[in-house]
């Protein structure tokens, strides 16, 4: 009864505060201070009642917890989905791109007609079943559905999960605890329309498979079945495998670290996963691995490089730097947590091993690349199923494994209730400003989005689409037939060069294209939250630029609204 109030009410506070909540204007804390009281209330009451759920479970029918779990993704995943009209994430908005290009081409190019872009028809896994999706739906568009994405990622985690951690616990209350950890920890926010949402699910499923079905020693029966276990673990990692880059050497490394412990030396997991991999690198991906191999060489042992790439960043205003403070702070709890419960349950410490290694395993990583800013977030990620399952174990006083199987009453005293609950509590708040506090960045508002449109409409074959920097929807839109150009990514000089003189500059970079192609600039919304938040300009600097601009004889405005304008370079002036 408790259990169905606590679960009714809390869903209750989030439709209340989702239908009080206004995100025309987001400041620099994102989403954070846009939602209604009553969300927080609501996710308070959520993380209370779940935590109730388990420490009275012999009281409570098993079904709570898994559903007081999705209620947590659903206000934690869906709650942009439903409050925002258009998809977020630039990177979203491009992947939508690459599938519009495989619908549109029908088949995968090289360089030679897509230029950078043809990396991603050299990983086509997720772009191509997508494309299939977006026929089969009937839709325009995989920006019709991506929205909800987040959602549908994370529960394609949650049945792996499950299966990984209870292979080495049958205590439900560890077991959905680490669960629930490891979604509040998550905020890296690769769970958005990419091919790493997809990729991760399959790596856990390739882990889980190992785990269960291959450890040592095995059964009669459980030879005879190897076959099937190593045709479905073969099919996950080819999906891996032809949907990303990162994922296959992380899943190696996890798999070498498996094989070191005794209870997995099966070599078939890992010889398949790397035969398949060095199989994809040396045919369809050569061409990409070729041209990038020198400047993965040189960051290879560069540790402080690769990790300042990502950490080194300088976000800039109050908001900014809270939000990534509070990211930070998150992911740190977290491993603290685990280094506690490793250390706190010597018995389970043993038992889940290879859940320690498979924690301490991506930490090489470092040394290998900054895989382009990103890899200490993407480290993170991969660290957290098995970090999130020894956090939970700090929080309970103690566990039970498959071989220990009573609790000792002693063990069950009050301040394991609260102090617990207070830091389940805090990790879950957090969440919100470490996943949606740079919403100001990743939101572009119906009007941004029409704008953009109405360039690309107009754009003739090898035209010239001119911005600040990447961040607005569409930026890649028809990349087959339109070159893309941000001058944000220039040298600091010319920068520089621009901001002294912007219509001038800007005039001679696009002068080169040919008639009866077009040379366009686009200023908007989007652009100056991810100048401004990321000190890479101020808004004084992009409105100097856009007066310049909109007052030059060189430049005639084809476009504007209250998101942003857009402008076409004169044939006279080329």
């Amino acid at each position: 009864m408790w259990s169905a109030a606590g679960l009714a009410g809390a869903m209750g506070l989030w439709a209340y505060a989702v239908g009080h909540t206004d995100v025309g204007k987001l400041d620099d804390f994102g989403l954070v201070t846009a939602l209604h009281p009553a969300f927080w209330a609501g996710l308070a009451v959520l993380t209370a009642g779940f935590w109730c759920t388990l420490v009275n479970s012999r009281r409570r029918h098993p079904a709570w917890a898994p559903a007081y779990l999705v209620g947590l993704l659903a206000m934690e995943r869906a709650t942009q989905a439903v409050l925002y009209p258009t998809p977020l994430y630039a990177w979203a908005w491009k992947h939508d791109a690459v599938i519009d290009h495989l619908l549109t081409a029908g088949r995968l190019q090289g360089s030679d007609a897509l230029g950078d872009m043809a990396v991603y028809d050299q990983w086509p896994g997720f772009f191509a079943a997508q494309a299939t999706l977006v026929r089969l739906l009937g839709v325009d568009s995989a920006a019709q559905f991506m929205a909800w994405w987040p959602l549908v990622s994370s529960l394609m985690l949650l049945l792996p999960l499950l299966l990984i951690y209870r292979t080495f616990t049958e205590d439900r209350r560890l077991v959905w605890t680490a669960v629930w950890l490891f979604y509040v920890a998550n905020w890296v926010g690769q769970d958005y329309f990419s091919p790493q949402s997809v990729a991760f699910a399959l790596h856990l499923g390739v882990l889980a498979v190992v785990l269960r079905r291959y450890a040592a020693p095995r059964t009669p029966d459980a030879r005879s079945r190897a076959a099937v276990w190593t045709v479905v673990l073969t099919l996950f990692v080819v999906g891996i495998v032809i949907s990303h880059q990162l994922t296959p050497g992380m899943l190696v490394i996890c798999l070498a670290a498996l094989f070191c412990a005794r209870r997995y030396r099966d070599r078939v997991p890992l010889v398949t996963t790397v035969v398949i991999f060095l199989a994809w690198c040396l045919t369809a991906a050569l061409p990409f691995l070729s041209a990038t191999m020198p400047d993965m060489l040189r960051s290879v042992g560069d540790i402080g490089g690769n990790v300042e790439t990502g950490y080194g960043a300088t976000p800039t205003g109050t908001g900014a730097i809270t939000t990534s403070w509070a990211a930070r702070l998150l992911s740190a709890s977290v491993i603290l947590l685990a280094a506690l419960g490793a250390w706190r349950q010597p018995v389970l410490r043993h038992r889940a091993l290879p859940l320690l290694l498979l924690a301490l395993a991506p930490l090489p990583m470092f040394a290998a690349s900054s895989y382009g800013s990103e890899m200490i977030f993407r480290v993170l990620m991969f660290m957290l199923p098995g970090a999130a399952f020894f956090a939970a174990a700090a929080l309970l006083p103690q566990v039970r494994t498959l071989t220990a199987t009573e609790l000792n009453p002693r063990t069950r005293q009050r301040r394991y209730t609260w102090l617990p609950l207070a830091a389940l509590l805090a990790g879950t708040l957090a969440f919100v400003p470490s996943y949606s506090g740079k919403d100001r960045i990743s939101y572009f508002p119906p009007a941004e989005v029409h704008l953009v449109q109405q360039v690309f409409d107009r754009a003739p074959a090898g035209s010239l689409v001119v911005a600040a920097d990447r961040n607005y929807p569409l930026a890649y839109a028809d990349y087959w037939r339109v070159d893309h150009y941000w001058f944000l990514d220039d040298s600091r000089a010319h920068v520089d060069t621009i901001l002294r003189n912007p219509a001038a500059t800007l005039a001679t970079d696009m002068s080169a294209v040919e008639s009866p192609a077009r040379a366009y600039l686009v200023l908007s919304q989007g652009q100056y939250a991810d100048s401004e938040m990321n000190g890479l300009l101020t808004k004084a600097q992009l409105d100097r630029i856009r007066a310049s601009v909109a007052a030059s004889p060189l430049f005639e405005r084809v476009a504007g609204n209250e998101a942003g304008v857009a402008y076409v370079l004169k044939e006279t002036a080329r």
